[in-house]
């Protein structure tokens, strides 16, 4: 515990109370404080001893870490002291009957034959094995599979992503052999299944000679930009949103106009807060003739996040989180709220599920790439 409040700076908090006071968790009502985990790292205290203070409810969306003014790691502590309570067995209880968790630990497992590919369409080109860009897919398959009653559709996004990629003359690798990242498994302390996710993976992309590997998952983003590095060879592809791989080469689209529509954009807290990443999707959306980008009030390093993060966790204080988004958007007048990670699409689609106020604050939802793709439809039916 001693190392782990030096590596993330927890002995510099001064108790000014700002973690507490910017997190949107405690904002919706919770009885909860980022700094009672501040201080029992700073005590030496057992990580299991505070699972009952809110371990598992922190969405670390990191808005704590962008204000604290002593750049204490609080994200970084929290998944320490979930690695260590898991270590100390104990484990928190997801939503869904840990059924994605399942999922992913027989993937790291290994062992168990896949369908990856079944839902690739014919006018998709891709090659299992030998390409200059390797896609990584992630989970969407899994999610529209398991998420059937939301009507959640993330393999769009994936398959507008092939499309685009298509139309830059690319044949992307999409294997059969990919695994989770494990990035949910590594947030509530797994720290076994996600190395051995990790190593598979790595070893995948390593031996398939890409130059880049590109996804459209930011919470895959982060995986591979960030807890994967300890693994990645010198010589490994760079690591790119699908939103970075697009931003700068739209001219080659020559897109054409579909139809005017009014867009407001999510920014995914792993894309933005932990990587930095916000202007490449917005120059993404302007480069499409007839969308009107228009902002939410809290947007960029001020987004409010879904509030669903690693499966850990789903209560009231979420769902009033999702709902205050979701008002948000639908001010800006916007037609469609465009994410680029498909767990924002399926929390916020989880909220206007709501037989008492779905109406009220439902609102298309879209991955950015499927807005381009819709304008290269436009152009090739000319």
């Amino acid at each position: 515990m001693q190392q782990l409040a030096a590596r993330t700076n927890a002995w510099a908090c001064y108790d000014c109370g700002k973690c507490t006071s910017t997190c949107p968790i405690v904002r919706a009502g919770a009885t909860y404080s980022p700094r009672r985990h501040v201080l029992a790292a700073n005590l030496g205290e057992p990580a299991s001893s505070i699972v009952h203070d809110g371990l598992y409810v922190c969405l670390t969306c990191r808005q704590c870490d962008a204000r604290c003014p002593v750049e204490v790691d609080y994200t970084g502590l929290i998944l320490g002291l979930r690695q260590s309570a898991y270590d100390e067995t104990t484990q928190p209880e997801c939503p869904h009957g840990g059924a994605l968790q399942s999922t992913m630990r027989l993937m790291a497992n290994g062992g168990t034959q896949q369908d990856r590919l079944g839902w690739l369409k014919e006018d998709l080109q891709t090659d299992p094995k030998k390409g200059r860009v390797f896609y990584w897919t992630g989970c969407t398959m899994y999610y529209d599979a398991f998420f059937t009653d939301f009507d959640v559709h993330t393999l769009d996004g994936t398959r507008a992503a092939i499309k685009l990629l298509n139309a830059l003359g690319e044949t992307p690798i999409v294997s059969p052999e990919e695994r989770c990242c494990g990035h949910d498994l590594l947030w509530i302390g797994d720290r076994k299944g996600f190395e051995s996710l990790a190593k598979h993976n790595v070893d995948l992309v390593a031996k398939s000679g890409a130059e880049v590997l590109v996804t459209s998952c930011a919470e895959c983003l982060r995986t591979w930009r960030i807890d994967y590095q300890p693994l990645i060879p010198d010589d490994f592809p760079e690591i790119l949103h699908i939103s970075e791989f697009l931003a700068d080469q739209t001219e080659k689209l020559d897109l054409s106009e579909n139809k005017q529509t009014r867009a407001t954009y999510q920014d995914p807290c792993r894309l933005g807060r932990h990587l930095g990443v916000y202007d490449q999707p917005r120059e993404l959306l302007e480069a499409v003739p007839g969308v009107e980008l228009v902002e939410m009030p809290r947007s960029g390093v001020r987004a409010i996040c879904c509030a669903g993060s690693t499966w850990s966790n789903c209560d009231r204080f979420a769902k009033k989180i999702q709902v205050e988004r979701l008002r948000e958007a639908r001010d800006t007048g916007a037609d469609v709220l465009v994410t680029a990670c498909p767990k924002c699409q399926i929390h916020l689609k989880c909220a206007m599920n709501d037989p008492n106020i779905g109406e009220e604050i439902s609102i298309e939802m879209r991955d950015a790439a499927e807005l381009v793709a819709e304008a290269l439809d436009k152009r090739d039916s000319k």
